[in-house]
């Protein structure tokens, strides 16, 4: 029972290896065009979506929940035949619809250029020139979409398990080999899978029904599911709507308990153990209640199978590594390590209740691996103001621990192109405590005593600015370079903390 998407370009070799796939797998075979015209028939404005891109219009706040409804619409079609058994799945980047699902099989289809040419020549009967201006223009139309919608390059190979190029393979032989790839334990659905699956699906039915509904279509809303508890956030403006969506909420099957959060954008807090009581918590909803946030707690797993021998002491080394075991040292199964996460929630439930309480809840992630594995997790629709990494890879050294999590701040930094900060760091950065009223204290007398100088020394500076002479302009010109940006470190530095003390990060 697999899921499997192949990313495909036009004329590029995806669908007939899709489908041949699916035909040996006895699957069902979905079309990203299929379902496009069926989202187009549900009343979902499809091309008024893919024009916007093209003109590289941003989306409105209308456009914004259309955008959430078609992936919604495309997640629960992929997962309603994912549930009935497998499914494969054709497209441009159908993966990234279905977040921190670990079993799915990515394929990445590509061909050469001039192939795929003369297939566009033979099949829309026209020119060469013609041909591949028009696969050209279809590909980057495709990759302003995905990075619109999802912040990352289609053809980034460290998106996909598998990367196949036709002018190496058949079709068939790309096929058959597939089939045997798609049997391995790291594809096949375990129990934790299955929840993420459901929870997914329900959160999928959820969007749909909020934008189905006339009086919520229009408000971008966002929806998590973390066994059958779904949490919806959604803008100060439309804090009216709040009783409608739970109207709507009210009539979807498998909704056990619904959580409704205002908030105007979101903070992310990375933690591998969360703690109800502990001072950070306190933090995040400071910060989160004085920029209206919602906290959505993503807690990150390491994954053992990443660990690899190296990490092992000498006289372990002998033992396979989980990584190094093949399906007949386990007897084929995959054995299903996140089922501890059910007995252990690693304090999220707790943490949740407590935002909750104070109304800022933003939903719940669990991520096994590192940061490949969190970025391909992480809801890239979703509007997120700061990233807050807290304790992670608790189960290795302490110089180990720093130095990856110091490589993972970085690497999200770099990603997400938004501020990641350490846990350890939020109170210096966003709030305001006695140690930020001493250092705005000091700037600000430092300021104050610096224009008092410049001022009461009028004359003197102006002399010492015109004297003539080479040398002393040369070291008036260094006084200058000196004086000036020591004077807008103070003033800056100053002005920083009165902005924070007014609440202007």
């Amino acid at each position: 029972m697999q899921i499997i998407c192949v990313s495909r370009g036009t004329y590029g070799g995806g669908r007939d290896l899709a489908e041949r796939l699916a035909t040996k797998l006895g699957y069902p075979c979905l079309a990203r065009e299929d379902l496009t015209m069926a989202a187009t028939k549900a009343g979902i404005p499809v091309g008024k979506l893919e024009m916007t891109v093209v003109r590289r219009r941003p989306f409105n706040e209308a456009l914004a929940a259309e955008r959430d409804r078609l992936i919604a619409f495309i997640t629960a079609a992929i997962l309603d035949k994912a549930l009935q058994g497998g499914v494969v799945y054709h497209g441009r980047t159908g993966h990234l619809v279905l977040p921190n699902l670990e079993h799915i099989l990515r394929i990445r289809a590509i061909m050469d250029t001039d192939a795929r040419t003369e297939l566009a020549m033979a099949r829309m009967r026209i020119d060469r020139d013609k041909a591949r201006r028009y696969i050209e223009d279809v590909d980057e139309d495709r990759r302003r979409w995905v990075r619109l919608l999802y912040n990352v390059d289609w053809e980034d190979p460290s998106l996909y398990d598998m990367v196949i190029n036709f002018d190496r393979v058949s079709v068939d032989n790309a096929a058959a080999a597939l089939v045997a790839v798609a049997q391995l334990p790291e594809f096949q659905r375990t129990p934790a899978a299955q929840r993420q699956i459901e929870d997914l699906m329900l959160a999928a039915k959820c969007r749909l029904a909020i934008g189905d509904d006339p009086r919520t279509r229009h408000i971008d809303v966002k929806v998590h599911a973390d066994r059958a508890k779904v949490t919806v956030t959604y803008p100060p403006r439309h804090h009216a709507a709040a009783e409608v969506i739970s109207e709507v909420m009210a009539r979807v099957p498998g909704v056990e308990e619904s959580t409704y959060t205002m908030a105007a954008t979101n903070i992310l807090w990375i933690q591998e153990k969360y703690d109800a009581q502990s001072p950070v918590l306190s933090q995040m909803v400071e910060v989160a209640q004085k920029w209206n946030a919602a906290v959505q707690l993503m807690r990150l797993v390491a994954a053992p199978e990443q660990e690899g021998l190296a990490s092992l002491p000498e006289e372990d080394e002998a033992r396979p590594s989980r990584a190094l075991m093949t399906t007949e040292d386990n007897a084929g199964i995959l054995d299903d390590e996140a089922d501890d996460e059910v007995g252990d929630d690693g304090g999220t439930g707790d943490t949740l209740d407590r935002l909750i309480q104070e109304g800022c809840a933003g939903g719940i992630t669990t991520v096994r691996g590192g940061s490949k594995e969190l970025l391909r997790g992480m809801d890239r629709t979703a509007a997120v103001s700061l990233v807050v990494v807290g304790d992670v890879f608790l189960a290795k050294g302490e110089s180990v621990r720093k130095r990856e999590t110091r490589e993972l701040t970085a690497h999200l930094g770099e990603s997400l192109r938004i501020p990641v900060i350490g846990q350890d760091e939020l109170k210096e950065h966003y709030l305001f405590g006695a140690g930020q009223w001493l250092k705005m204290a000091v700037f600000l007398a430092m300021t104050v005593v610096l224009f008092v100088l410049v001022f009461m020394n009028q004359e003197t500076i102006s002399w010492f600015l015109v004297k003539e002479g080479t040398q002393h302009r040369i070291l008036a010109a260094a006084v200058l370079a000196i004086f000036v940006p020591g004077f807008a470190y103070v003033w800056g530095g100053a002005t920083q903390y009165l902005l924070r003390l007014a609440k202007f990060e």
